[in-house]
């Protein structure tokens, strides 16, 4: 991998996939890691206390160009990890406008303020500046089986969340293609793991497990996803920010394709198989059957990732077992019940559901 090691900032970083990516950074204790996050609802109880000073956190909204150019030029930032984003598709459906301001708007204003920084800087640092743009593989919509979707496959977005990241995408292109921007994207596969606001799939099903209720299933439960573990994710990203080609596409999944009612099926049999465990008795109830409801609005029916270009081209490869993935965060969320609480609080968010027009 690159030798470069200067600061890195890291937009979203109080986020789920981004505090996982500041832990890995600091672990490494090998560079300056800047933090900038709005804290909004999900963005809480995540930030980390780091000694001395390789790691500062800044309030602020990426979309705001005069703070993220001072931050740039006073920190001489060398990378950056763009996670700031709204992202899940429920929320979008009920509110759209924040998805557009935050996702698309938000990232327009970040290369506004990396055009405008590395116009000031000298050739051989802005040679080296990298910006990697987190995406997802929702901008390409719903894949018809057998067929697996490579980088080059048409954008088809399925919801206001998915468009408004395909509209992200297109700006990080074309700063890229006009403007000579040192960017690259990565799109993701569902990503799932320790600390993730419990408003996504897997968290949500486990706390109703957990809690002896009926989990709710939309449709028909075929919708089919990509499960891919949170490290797994903070791996590909890391490789990509160090050695991957500027201006390129690499998807990235886990290769665990399941349907979303055999997902809940699994996490249903977990915890069961906790509640057998000693330090679970008492704590668990029996979790109760799944319960179809109304489908999503839009809903797309299958996402699928051809991952073969960051295979050959960057030797990348998920890790993580799916099952023992799961079960390592269903795990976490039975022993991080404050946790749970604490954020849900900050979120103002009680586990209804949104999304249902």
């Amino acid at each position: 991998m690159s030798n470069r090691k200067g600061p890195i900032l890291i937009t979203g970083g109080s986020g789920f996939i981004g505090s996982h990516v500041i832990d890995r950074l600091l672990d490494a204790g090998d560079r300056r890691v800047i933090n900038l996050d709005k804290l909004t609802y999900a963005g809480t109880d995540l930030l980390r206390d780091a000694p001395g000073t390789q790691y500062r956190f800044v309030q602020g909204d990426v979309a705001d160009q005069t703070l993220v150019q001072e931050l740039l030029k006073e920190e001489a930032i060398e990378q950056i990890v763009h996670l700031a984003a709204e992202t899940h598709v429920d929320r979008s459906i009920d509110g759209p406008s924040p998805f557009f301001r935050s996702n698309a708007l938000g990232t327009f204003s970040l290369l506004e303020s990396v055009r405008a920084y590395l116009s000031s800087r000298p050739t051989h640092l802005a040679q080296n500046f990298r910006l990697l743009n987190i995406s997802t593989d929702e901008v390409y919509g719903s894949i018809a089986a057998p067929e697996m979707t490579s980088e080059s496959a048409p954008f088809q977005p399925g919801s206001p969340y998915s468009a408004t990241k395909a509209a992200a995408d297109h700006f990080v292109g074309t700063y890229y293609n006009t403007y000579g921007l040192p960017c690259l994207t990565i799109r993701a596969s569902n990503t799932f793991g320790p600390r993730q606001f419990p408003e996504k799939l897997i968290p949500l099903m486990t706390l109703f497990a957990l809690e002896g209720r009926k989990l709710p299933i939309y449709g028909d439960g075929q919708q089919v996803r990509d499960w891919l573990h949170v490290n797994d994710h903070v791996e590909a990203v890391l490789r990509v920010l160090a050695v991957g080609r500027v201006g390129q596409v690499y998807n990235v999944g886990g290769g665990n394709l399941l349907s979303n009612l055999q997902l809940v099926t699994y996490i249903v049999d977990l915890v069961h198989e906790f509640r057998r465990q000693a330090s679970f008795e008492g704590d668990c109830p029996v979790p109760a059957e799944v319960e179809f409801v109304a489908d999503r609005p839009g809903h797309d029916a299958r996402y699928a990732l051809n991952c073969n270009k960051i295979r050959a081209e960057l030797g990348w490869a998920p890790q993580t077992a799916f099952l023992r993935g799961l079960r390592e965060t269903i795990a976490w969320y039975a022993k991080n019940r404050d946790w749970t609480s604490r954020v849900l609080a900050h979120g103002q968010y009680n586990l209804d559901r949104l999304g249902n027009v």
